[in-house]
């Protein structure tokens, strides 16, 4: 199906019933509840990892001379999957079990100047740079974002010096699901900075130009629906050149499985920011995940998501929410941010807990992150947990 038909076919559908707004297909590989809305803090995983898990695990429980080995090249077939999404290939990627391990070897890796990070984003790209600036290495100016918060090509631009050496920015925003305009953050820093992505707000989910990034770093728990403990890094010729290996460990190196009692060199590819072997079960469960995003497309999950992301924005209009993420479909990804004027937020979580929605919840706002396998009557639960919250109006005293 391309993307175009499956935008079509979800323009056209209600938001009522079972109606994923046109992937049926790709939703019969999950089971999450019809009223999760919370992709954003985790993606509940396929009927197909579930059973690569298990049969990974189960192989391992009766291991063999064979059954290490094999395992073992899930890693490859993962890498395989994560280099196509990203625009590269499997010697530019390596496996990690999370986004803050590459942000961390991003960091530990610039050996001086002065790295520009929003001051806003997710803490995550925060304490890399701060623990490297601690040990002597790059230093971290936080950058402010425009009037909304958000870090564009304009707020990256007024804030370049002479001593900026690279860039670190998520590619959506936690809080509120702006899409950051990466080619032209690309274009402004020019060639001869790097440009770090934390990418786990948006890969997969959201058709990004990521080779304009020189790392590109996600984790797999959320977006990507592989669990926990799954990740990779993408990175460019560039970073390869220039970051240091200081964070490289013994399986990210040349000729590994030499152990000669000598410092071997780093690995030539992105292999060099392994630091030890990983899970070979997560491994077979990141490339389950990654193999239904190529199958199904990213421009389809991308066009059903923001289906149901219109969808919520007029539900919660309604309501009288105040929307606090991004509207125009360029600009954003599958988060919705809200606030309901006169009501806490824990109080809109409770109704919408009642109504059988799982958002986020924040101290001043609830976030709502569907995925292309949501159903359209989620958007509907919502509306009746926001219309539960109005108190009606009071008669006018009879005289």
């Amino acid at each position: 199906m391309t993307a175009r038909h499956t935008a079509d076919t979800a323009g056209t559908a209600g938001t009522a019933g079972g109606d994923t707004g046109g992937l049926p297909a790709y939703a019969e590989r999950f089971e999450a509840p019809e009223g999760y809305l919370d992709f954003a803090r985790y993606g509940p995983p396929s009927h197909d990892v579930l059973a690569a898990t298990a049969d990974a695990l189960g192989r391992s429980a009766r291991a063999d001379h064979t059954t290490v080995n094999d395992l073992m090249r899930a890693d490859l077939r993962a890498r395989q999957s994560a280099g196509r999404l990203a625009g590269t290939d499997a010697e530019h990627t390596v496996l990690l079990p999370n986004a803050s391990t590459g942000l961390f070897q991003a960091a530990f890796g610039i050996p001086s100047g002065t790295v520009l990070v929003p001051v806003a984003d997710f803490p995550a790209n925060h304490y890399p740079w701060r623990r490297a600036a601690a040990a002597g290495l790059a230093v971290p100016r936080w950058l402010p974002g425009d009037a909304h918060g958000w870090t564009t090509a304009d707020t990256v631009r007024a804030a370049l010096t002479d001593d900026v050496v690279a860039v670190s920015l998520s590619a959506v925003d936690f809080r509120t699901g702006y899409r950051a305009d990466l080619a032209a953050v690309r274009d402004v820093i020019g060639p001869d900075r790097l440009l770090v992505v934390d990418a786990i707000q948006g890969f997969g989910i959201a058709d990004l130009p990521w080779q304009a990034a020189d790392v590109v770093v996600t984790g797999g728990q959320k977006w990507l629906r592989a669990s926990w403990s799954t990740g990779f890094a993408a990175l460019s010729d560039r970073a390869l050149e220039r970051l240091a290996p200081t964070l490289t460990g013994w399986t990210g190196v040349d000729e590994v499985a030499l152990f000669d009692d000598r410092e071997h060199p780093p690995a030539a590819g992105a292999g060099r920011l392994s630091i030890t072997n990983l899970s070979p079960v997560n491994a077979a469960a990141f490339a389950a995940a990654l193999a239904i995003v190529e199958e199904t497309g990213v421009a389809a999950i991308e066009a059903g998501i923001r289906v149901l992301v219109d969808h919520l924005i007029d539900a919660v209009r309604e309501g009288g929410g105040e929307i606090l993420s991004a509207t125009a479909p360029e600009s954003r990804a599958g988060i919705v941010s809200f606030r309901l004027p006169g009501t806490a937020a824990a109080a809109v979580a409770e109704a919408l807990h009642a109504h059988g929605v799982t958002p986020t919840v924040r101290p001043d706002s609830v976030r709502l992150s569907p995925h292309a396998s949501t159903p359209l009557a989620a958007v509907d639960r919502v509306r009746a947990a926001l219309a539960s919250l109005r108190r009606p109006a009071t008669a006018s005293a009879v005289c």
